[in-house]
């Protein structure tokens, strides 16, 4: 029993003394590494301390820790919202139809890219489907705001061929609003979103397509068979990632492309939030909600991430 025991001590040490030597070998690195590790730590860890301000009656001339503590009564106040079952619905229908545009329509486009030949004009595609990404959404919105207003051009065609008699008031027809922001979304995001995959197309071996080719593969079974595959690895961890976000519809959308006849379906949680933290100054409510969105967002990728690893053989972790 003492042998064994002394065994196991031994083995312990003489893995730390290999950790040690590992550090001592990559030391340089470390030094390397620690500049981000003091930028992660001070940007992104340290105003995690704000949340803090979910459960106190946050005054800012008291601070967090001079406010008045009280517990979980803004969770509370928020699950007992009478607006939370019209906020819920709509972030979850608005980020349902972005997560599904956004995982599928990418991969489409860098496919369509991957097959185009000439490389000027491959190169000139990409950049075009990719610019957008680099556009302010306050511009891509305000684009979008006068192409379907009811003195645009989509408006002034279709009068011209007799489809509509008056003007077509698209942006005040709540049964198209999430349809149209997430359209213009992924107007935006879809070239940018297509590079990853365009990387891992450009990493797949050749050799695989050559020998498909000698057994009579044609081009559309090269892409089921090679093609995609090759991009599943890929297409999983930016399903999990993005699964994230499910609780998180966009701002910007709603903010910028809502009105006052669309706000029963344009009202997400980050527009509850924006109206009640800043426009009402009730902070520590605002942070209350903000961190249930974070908890979902990381129960969700969680869940997503284990379906994943019992489906699949790839995931997060």
């Amino acid at each position: 029993m003492i042998g064994k025991n002394h065994a196991k001590t031994s083995d312990r040490t003489a893995a730390r003394a290999r950790k040690w030597q590992i550090m001592k070998n990559q030391r340089y690195l470390f030094l390397i590494a620690i500049p981000c590790i003091i930028y992660i730590g001070i940007f992104f860890y340290g105003p995690l301390y704000g949340w803090l301000m979910a459960f106190v009656r946050y005054k800012p001339a008291r601070g967090v820790f001079g406010s008045e503590f009280v517990g979980l009564h803004y969770f509370k106040e928020f699950f007992t919202d009478p607006d939370l079952g019209k906020i819920i619905r709509n972030t979850l229908a608005m980020s349902s139809l972005n997560l599904l545009a956004i995982n599928t329509l990418p991969i489409i486009l860098a496919l369509m890219i991957n097959e185009i030949s000439h490389k000027v004009f491959k190169r000139t595609i990409q950049t075009l489907t990719y610019l957008p990404h680099f556009v302010s959404f306050v511009v891509v919105a305000n684009i979008f705001l006068e192409l379907l207003g009811t003195n645009g051009p989509i408006n002034d065609l279709l009068q011209n061929m007799g489809i509509v008699d008056q003007p077509y008031k698209f942006w005040q027809k709540p049964y198209l609003f999430w349809f149209l922001a997430t359209f213009v979304r992924v107007w935006k995001e879809v070239g940018w979103g297509a590079i990853i995959y365009l990387a891992t197309l450009a990493g797949i071996d050749q050799e695989q397509y050559e020998a498909a080719a000698i057994d009579g593969c044609g081009r559309i079974k090269r892409i089921i068979y090679i093609t995609i595959p090759n991009l599943l690895p890929t297409a999983m961890i930016l399903w999990i990632t993005n699964m994230s976000g499910l609780f998180s519809a966009s701002f910007d959308a709603s903010y910028m492309l809502g009105n006052a006849v669309t706000s029963h379906v344009a009202e997400v949680i980050e527009t509850y939030t924006y109206k009640i933290g800043i426009s009402m100054g009730m902070y520590s409510y605002s942070t209350a909600v903000s961190l249930i969105q974070t908890v979902l967002g990381f129960i969700l990728v969680y869940i997503t991430n284990k379906i994943a690893q019992k489906t699949t053989e790839y995931s997060l972790w």
